[in-house]
């Protein structure tokens, strides 16, 4: 679903760009060369995961592979979802948007080794996608996306869930 219409926009109809808590979900692509998937924002060009916020009636799966095929046109089962952190402290999940709309998010970050389809943007939410390697992901990087990168590479280090 693009923003126009979604539960945040009409959210924002009402309380403009004050601070709106958000549940939403990240999904890491990952191949077996160690490089992962990432997405380059519409909106500030920075380079991120594919994610978002969740809609009314959604779940934390399928917001993840809701905006997985919106964002890269990738398509990926529920079962092949792997929960690997969930990202919540203020301090590194609260982002100023170029609107101006301020969000803090709580995301769950899903680790993904099997989809189906070729990644490509959607010109709109992604102008351009990239597999890239783990520890080395292209600049600007969007802050939220470089602290779900670390806990992925301390995931994929100890096989335990990191909460942060």
């Amino acid at each position: 679903m693009s923003y126009a219409g979604s539960y945040l926009w009409r959210l924002r109809q009402v309380v403009g760009s004050e601070l709106v808590l958000m549940p939403g979900a990240m999904v890491a692509l990952l191949r077996d060369d160690g490089r992962v998937l990432l997405t380059k924002r519409g909106d500030d060009g920075s380079w991120c995961l594919p994610a978002g916020a969740a809609e009314v009636g959604g779940s934390f799966a399928r917001t993840a592979i809701d905006e997985l095929v919106e964002e890269t046109g990738i398509g990926v089962a529920e079962t092949d979802l792997v929960p690997f952190a969930s990202l919540s402290e203020a301090e590194a999940h609260t982002v100023q948007y170029p609107s101006g709309d301020v969000t803090h998010c709580f995301a769950l970050c899903f680790l993904v080794r099997r989809w189906e389809g070729d990644p490509r943007p959607d010109g709109s939410e992604s102008t351009a996608v990239r597999f890239v390697p783990l520890d080395a992901p292209p600049a600007p990087t969007h802050q939220p996306t470089a602290h779900a990168l670390a806990l992925l590479r301390a995931y994929l280090d100890t096989g335990v869930f990191q909460l942060r």
